[in-house]
């Protein structure tokens, strides 16, 4: 008999799981009463069609889900009352028709939304008293509802008015909008007429006030527009109309109406004009990347719009016609249709769309899924015992196969010769007389199998004999010679040339061996090259004069305190990683090294050698070049990435990024090349860039000089508050992108030529690239003729570098980051980086951490080493820079703030993680730790930080999430970095707020921007990072407008010091630019499908400001010349986000790569389990801040949103929080998991992939053998091939075997003893190694005491007030300034 009634009352539930009835169709009654479940997520109910009566009341639900109650359809009595639900979502109670009875009174509900209890024909009694309802003017259509309730008298209804006090205990019902102080609406934004062509979108906007916030309609000819029956029809979250691809049908008169409940107003009526031709071509449907298994049929589906209509036509994806094969046709709607397909149909198709006007196109992949094909084979060999015998094999096909080897149709030996590479590749060192036979290569996917053979065959040593040996020979000056000699032996003889006199061999060019002469011969090179008797000097030259400009540059930061805004900003941007050094020390040398041969060959040659019409690759000789590579360092800087361990890369990240993309392992890694989505643009082609030769013209126009485009476009003193976001929004912004990009700039102040500083000659010798400064500019009258400015460093083989080689690519720069979403800035982009930052003595798979405040909760630790930026004042700033992941985290106070929070969120992560997994070890710890903080960011970033910059429009750009794509590469475009996510420098507010709890300006004030950079100490003793943290989210931000773009806090103020020339940022930023090879504006505009520019009225769509129209065109001459950050900053933002038309483009574009190349992104099946995913998705910032912050209590549920204090926050106890017992092992043998790794994988190597299961194995096996519990969380490596272990096991290897065990005893003899010191030692020992009982307390320094708790070290930092005097001298043995002559008190204090 099915149930009609289920009682699970006072069983102290907790959740309620999605589905967890669906069984029970026939349930009439269900009494969840008097329990503990605090929410109703969706779907809980559902499959409940039958369900009449539902109790809830008495648990502690906080929140009801949209679709909680979906299904429910003959429910009548529904109770909730005596919980605590603050919010109730409009939608939560739709499609219930047959909802009689609704119990919500005695919770803490505050607001309702208008159509809450829309729909419900069937109530007759709802409750909503002794609630904390807000009586206003939002409320009123409650009143109403409850009059129409009254009148009709078939529904009892009871709500009554909590706030305000002097109405509190009225009914809803009896308040009027007079005593409410309700306003009618008034329009602040009117609509404009709107001209449009077909297929384009059209947007009308309408913003009004009002109380309560009126609801925008929009009329056409005088009746109400519907957005549900037209889905091109779209009204945006400020009231603007955006009508999608416009039809003749959309034109008309277009009105918009703001309605509330104290009145309506009508803005003027606009028309919206429709011409029907030419329409720009769009695609309505692009063909995707598609996957077939041979012989199977594919269609790649393609369809454009436009006036005319287009014709769709297909090529393959070198533009070649298709075959001319019955197979392959084109259907009616457009789409290619292959059937029967064969392996020569894989590769790229591409569609295009024309209409005689304008064609565009649109590529995708046909994948072809087939057996496994070699694409290199062994070969047989013949070699010599002892030798090391390399059998090469290569497979391709669709899935990538295995390459697996055998001997003899058997497994290979296990011992250490044979190794099988990632290439495929066999080696077998030192080859024995038994190791002869045949070798089989097998290549291995889901489809199937290949096989291929090659023979070994094993000859004895012959000691080596001549068989020919030089003679003299006279030959004239300038020609070659070729001196004989061979020999015969086996292994081959080496052969080696020395010149008499001389005990250094002599360079056989050619690789020394020709294999048509039989034997060896040494080559004397073409001297006839321009450049080959250069070469040695140069190099010399070149590593002497970079060598002495870094040296110099190093001993003038590192030395000293910074003496100027330059060493500044060059010790801020100067690279901590010896590996990130050593590498842009490289380039400069390859880059310098070549540009003195060219010098060289000018002074003797009647030839421009910075034309177009010589050929470089007749300047110097191939070996020569080689030669260069090597001296400079570039040769030694190329990484060889390894992805072997599989075990760890399909589960964890690597710090620098490498082998995310399996197959391209590079992909996104650091200190790789920026991508580019447009060719670079440099002034000769290849690496000088444009506006370098200031007589040069483009267009007929010189480029406008940087500082001189910022102080008449940019820079702003006035600041808009912005209604909607907070300042977090910048933050977060900033904090982000330093864990995308960092450019590698030259490691030289000085230039090469000759060593003097780049901001004293003010030229562009390299690396100098000084910002000139314009004439009447206000910095002339202090001096300056220049701003500080160097490039960023090369990539070995572009620019000049490339030149010499077969063909030329253009100068690229270096990303010193990994472009992945993953946290590089609070872990770091190398291995390096990242030891310097974790706490590896305690084995706990924490950060290291610095004092600890008041709050008992630690900072940063302190850098170590030379004075940095943050100490170039000592009677300012005598504390040290923090030490963090990236090495911009001094920046500003606000960035720095942001990375407390996050080292502190890993370290409460990993905490909680020991505690729930004490089997686990320090690293099994830290990378897990680190994979859930950076699922953290991209939550945050993606789904809460992401639209409100994009807006629908870009969100919609975006498009969903559909999986890991391995054709995507997620790194960093140029564009990106340099120009297009540099549009936060226009949120940045002049001043960053301080706020106590109260949301009051503490003692110290807040601090303007210029004395924010650098400045630790302000943390350390003026409060910590919580007044910081809530003049971020407690206050607006800087709205984007754009006549009001960079204050003048960055453009005249940036890193000021006294009596020295400020920098610019925005300057800086163009300059970047041009360094960079950025191509214009205009260029970007058509790639993003914009409209072409010829005049400056063409973009009067994109930038509608006529006088900044006018600004540009005074400063570019042609709109061909915009460089692309200003016009980005000057776009009018598309309706409902932050950006402009082009820059929306351009960043949807970079983040949908990023997220769908990273094969680890936090959505990607396997990433995470579903549980865990759905515990990441209850990530917040304002959860990180609540338990990071030093005692942060509330905060608003939205952090990037403005909100009235204290209505619109929220207590920290009712924000959701990530559950982390999902990540607990749940096992028997948890705890011996992790310990014997060492011992089980010697099992591991010894059986059989034949015998996996001990079910499988053969009964005539004598002495089974049992695997110990693997590592925690390593997945099982299925292509490891090995043999069985048996009795006639060698000796060798049973000596290996013991050894083995040796080596894992005493291991676990160390982590036993390290567990039991963790847990037992009481005793601290301090920095400089004194030893301190427990609770005992002894000062560090003049400021700060240190304290010893059970084992750890505890030290507090004294904060100084204010001195009474206006100039306080610092006596020895004190922590705090002092008044030497006493208070002076009619001396006003300093704000």
């Amino acid at each position: 008999m099915p149930f009609v009634h289920r009682d699970l009352r006072f069983n102290r539930i907790r959740e309620i799981q999605p589905g967890a009835f669906r069984q029970l169709q026939k349930l009439n009654t269900l009494l969840l009463n008097n329990n503990q479940i605090k929410r109703i997520p969706s779907g809980a109910f559902e499959d409940l069609e039958n369900l009449k009566y539902l109790y809830l009341y008495k648990n502690e639900i906080q929140s009801i889900d949209r679709q909680a109650f979906k299904g429910l359809t003959s429910l009548e009595q529904l109770y909730l009352h005596f919980n605590q639900i603050e919010t109730v979502d409009p939608e939560s109670f739709q499609r219930l028709p047959k909802l009689e009875r609704l119990f919500l009174h005695n919770n803490r509900i505050t607001h309702l939304v208008q159509g809450t209890f829309n729909h419900l024909d069937s109530m007759k009694r709802l409750r909503l008293d002794s609630n904390a309802l807000h009586c206003d003017c939002e409320i009123l259509w409650l009143a109403d509802l409850l009059k129409t309730y009254a009148q009709s008298g078939s529904t009892q209804a009871a709500a009554t008015c909590e706030y305000p006090r002097r109405i509190q205990g009225r009914s809803v019902a009896t308040i009027s909008p007079e005593e409410l102080n309700c306003e009618r609406p008034r329009i602040t934004s009117e609509p404009q007429d709107v001209d449009v062509t077909s297929g384009t979108t059209a947007y009308f906007t309408c913003k009004a006030e009002g109380n309560p916030k009126p609801e925008i309609i929009w009329l056409r000819n005088n009746n109400e527009l519907s957005m549900e029956t037209d889905s091109r029809l779209n009204l945006l979250d400020d009231g603007t109309l955006m009508i999608e691809n416009a039809q003749e049908a959309d034109q008309g008169i277009y009105q918009c109406m703001a309605k509330n409940v104290a009145g309506e107003a009508k803005t003027q009526q606009v028309t919206l004009r429709y011409s029907g031709s030419p329409a720009r071509l769009a695609f309505v449907i692009q063909p995707q990347n598609t996957e077939v298994l041979v012989g199977e049929s594919v269609t790649l589906e393609c369809s454009a719009t436009g006036h005319p209509q287009p014709q769709i036509t297909w090529t393959r994806g070198d533009r070649s016609a298709l075959p001319a094969d019955p197979r392959v046709n084109i259907t009616s709607s457009g789409g290619l249709y292959i059937q029967k397909v064969a392996q020569d149909d894989s590769g790229e198709y591409t569609c295009f769309a024309s209409n005689g006007a304008e064609s565009i196109h649109a590529t995708a992949l046909i994948i072809v899924q087939a057996l496994p094909r070699f694409t290199v084979t062994p070969e047989n060999r013949v070699v010599t015992e002892g030798q090391t015998v390399d059998f090469q094999c290569e497979a391709k096909g669709h899935p990538q196969p295995v390459i697996a080897w055998t001997k003899g149709g058997s497994p290979l030996s296990v011992d250490r010769r044979h190794l099988v590479l990632s290439s495929g590749t066999l080696r077998i060192s030192g080859v024995a007389p038994h190791d002869q036979g045949q070798y089989e290569c097998q290549a291995v996917n889901i489809i199937g199998s290949q096989k291929v053979v090659a023979q070994l065959l094993v000859q004895p040593r012959v000691t080596p004999v001549f068989a020919s040996i030089p003679r003299d020979m006279t030959v004239e000056v300038g020609s070659n010679v070729q001196l004989p000699c061979s020999s015969q032996g086996e292994p081959e003889p080496v052969i080696t040339w020395n010149k008499r006199g001389e005990s250094r061999p002599v360079q056989m060019w050619g690789g020394g061996c020709d294999s048509q002469m039989a034997g060896h011969v040494l080559r004397v090179p073409d001297v006839s090259r321009n450049g080959d008797p250069f070469v040695a000097t140069s190099i010399v030259e070149a590593i002497t004069t970079v060598d002495r400009a870094i040296n110099s540059t190093r001993t003038h930061l590192f030395d000293g305190r910074p003496r100027s805004p330059n060493d500044l900003l060059a010790l801020f941007r100067y690279p901590r990683d010896p590996y990130t050094v050593g590498q842009a020390r490289a380039g400069e040398i390859f880059e310098r090294t070549l540009q003195l041969i060219q010098e060289h060959v000018q002074h003797g040659l009647m030839v421009d050698l910075n034309g177009t019409s010589y050929h470089y690759n007749d300047l110097v000789s191939p070996p020569y070049l080689s030669l260069i590579a090597n001296l400079s360092g570039c040769t030694a800087h190329r990484r060889v990435n390894n992805c072997s361990d599989m075990c760890f890369h399909q589960k964890y990240r690597t710090h620098d990024g490498t082998c995310n993309n399996l197959q391209h392992p590079m992909w996104g890694a650091s200190l790789t090349a920026f991508e580019r989505l447009l060719k670079a643009v440099y002034e000769n082609g290849f690496n000088t860039p444009r506006g370098v030769n200031a007589g040069r013209h483009y267009h007929g126009h010189a480029l406008p000089m940087p500082r001189l485009v910022s102080t008449t476009l940019v820079g702003s003193e006035d600041v808009t508050p912005d209604t909607q976001f907070t300042h977090m929004l910048m933050q977060w912004g900033q904090f982000l992108d330093h864990d995308l990009d960092s450019t590698v700039v030259a490691l030289s102040e000085a230039r090469f030529s000759d060593g003097q500083h780049c901001s004293a000659v003010c030229t562009n010798d390299p690396p100098c690239f000084s910002i000139m400064i314009p004439p009447h500019d206000p910095r002339v009258r202090a001096g300056a003729r220049c701003m500080f400015f160097v490039r960023s460093s090369p990539v070995c083989g572009s620019g000049m570098t490339s030149l010499l080689m077969n063909s030329v690519y253009p100068r690229e720069q270096i990303n010193q980051l990994t472009s992945y979403i993953d946290a590089s800035n609070v872990y770091g982009s190398s291995d390096h980086e990242a030891r310097s930052v974790r706490d590896l003595a305690s084995q706990r798979g924490l950060l290291r951490q610095g004092i600890v405040q008041r709050s008992g909760k630690p900072l940063l630790p302190f850098a170590t080493g030379p004075p940095t930026e943050c100490m170039r004042d000592e009677n300012e700033s005598p504390i040290p820079c923090f030490l963090a992941g990236d090495h911009r985290a001094n920046e500003q106070l606000g960035l720095t703030s942001m990375h407390t929070l996050w080292f502190r969120e890993h370290n409460r992560i990993a905490a909680r993680l020991l505690a729930l997994n004490p089997h686990w070890d320090g690293d099994t710890i830290y990378h897990e730790a680190r994979k859930i903080v950076g699922a953290e960011m991209q939550h945050i970033t993606y789904q809460h930080w992401l639209p409100k910059v994009l807006g629908a429009v870009g969100m919609k750009m975006l498009g969903a999430y559909r999986g890991y794509d391995p054709g995507v590469n997620a790194g960093i475009v140029n564009a990106f970095a340099t120009a297009a996510f540099r549009f936060g420098h226009t949120l940045i507010n002049p001043v960053l707020y301080r706020l106590d709890a109260s949301f009051q300006p503490i003692p110290q004030g807040h601090v303007p921007l210029h004395k924010a950079f650098f400045s630790p100490f302000r943390i350390v003793n003026e409060g910590g990072i919580d007044p910081l943290l809530r003049g971020l989210f407690g206050v607006p931000g800087k709205m984007r407008v754009p006549t009001q773009l960079l204050n003048t806090e960055l453009t005249e103020r940036l890193f000021s010091m006294a009596r020295t020339v400020a920098l610019d940022l925005a300057a800086m930023n163009i300059q970047r630019g041009r360094d960079h090879g950025i191509p214009p504006y205009h260029d970007y505009r058509v790639y993003c499908n914009l409209s072409a520019a010829h005049t400056f009225e063409d973009l009067k769509n994109e930038i509608k400001n006529p006088e900044i129209r006018e600004k540009l065109k005074r400063l570019y001459g042609s709109p061909l010349n915009i460089d692309l950050f200003p016009a980005l900053m000057v776009e009018d933002v598309v309706p409902g986000s932050l950006l402009g038309p082009t820059l929306l483009c351009l960043l949807s574009t970079q983040f949908r790569r990023l997220r769908d190349g990273d094969r680890l992104w936090y959505e990607n099946p396997g990433v995470f389990s579903p549980a865990q995913l759905t515990q990441i998705k209850q990530t917040s910032l304002a959860r990180i801040l609540c338990d990071n912050s030093d005692n942060i209590t509330r905060v608003q549920a939205d952090v990037f949103r403005v909100a009235e204090f204290p209505h619109g926050y929220s207590s920290c106890k009712d924000i959701p929080r990530v559950d982390l017992r999902l990540w607990q092992d749940c096992c028997e043998d948890c705890r011996t998991r992790g310990q014997f790794n060492a011992f089980s994988y010697h099992f591991r190597s010894k059986r059989s992939l034949d015998f996996s299961y001990q079910e499988d194995e053969p009964t005539k096996r004598a002495r089974p053998q049992k695997e110990l519990g693997a590592k925690h969380g390593a997945p099982s490596n299925a292509t490891t091939a090995s043999s069985e272990l048996s009795e006639g096991t060698a000796t060798n290897d049973f000596k290996e075997f013991v050894q083995e065990m040796q080596r894992t005893i005493t291991d676990l003899r160390r982590q036993i003893n390290t567990l039991e010191s963790r847990l037992s030692t009481a005793q601290c020992v301090d920095a400089d190694g004194k030893v301190h009982a427990n609770h005992a307390t002894w000062r560090r320094d003049a400021c700060s005491t240190c304290e010893c708790r059970d084992g750890q070290v505890t030290c507090f930092v004294e904060a100084c007030q204010p001195a009474p005097c206006p100039e306080p001298t610092r006596v020895d043995g004190a922590c705090c300034p002092v008044c030497v002559e006493g208070p002076q008190e009619n001396t006003p204090r300093a704000s």
